[in-house]
């Protein structure tokens, strides 16, 4: 079984900054990739960042200049380096690792970590 926690999420005024993590642990063989993606309440749950396992990255056009995301490909974490926060990124963020091999088996699955509530005010 495996399991993704995020961490990091909270309150923070216009213009700040926020680091999110997110670790998988379990029997993992390997994780070809990880992102994040928030959801506002009352829309649809979107694609925020997303880095592959060599590093390639790809960004929301809304949050690009402002955040970073990166992976520790040993500690199977990745983090999302916020900063210039405005009051619209506000969300829960999720973490997801994509195509997550178990170590033992050769097919694989996608998983959710169970969210972390971003707030910024205005």
């Amino acid at each position: 079984q495996v399991q993704l926690a995020e961490s990091g999420g909270g309150l923070v005024q216009a213009g700040g900054s926020l680091r999110l993590s997110c670790s998988a642990s379990g029997s993992i063989f390997s994780i070809t990739a990880m992102g994040w993606y928030r959801q506002a309440p009352g829309k649809q749950r979107d694609l925020v960042a997303i880095i592959s396992s060599s590093g390639s990255t790809n960004y929301a056009d809304s949050v690009k200049d402002r955040f970073t995301i990166s992976r520790d490909n040993a500690k199977n974490t990745v983090y999302l380096q916020m900063n210039s926060l405005k009051p619209e990124d506000t969300a829960v963020y999720y973490c997801k690792g994509i195509n997550v091999y178990s170590s033992g088996t050769s097919y694989s699955r996608s998983y959710w970590g169970q969210g972390t509530q971003v707030t910024v005010s205005s």
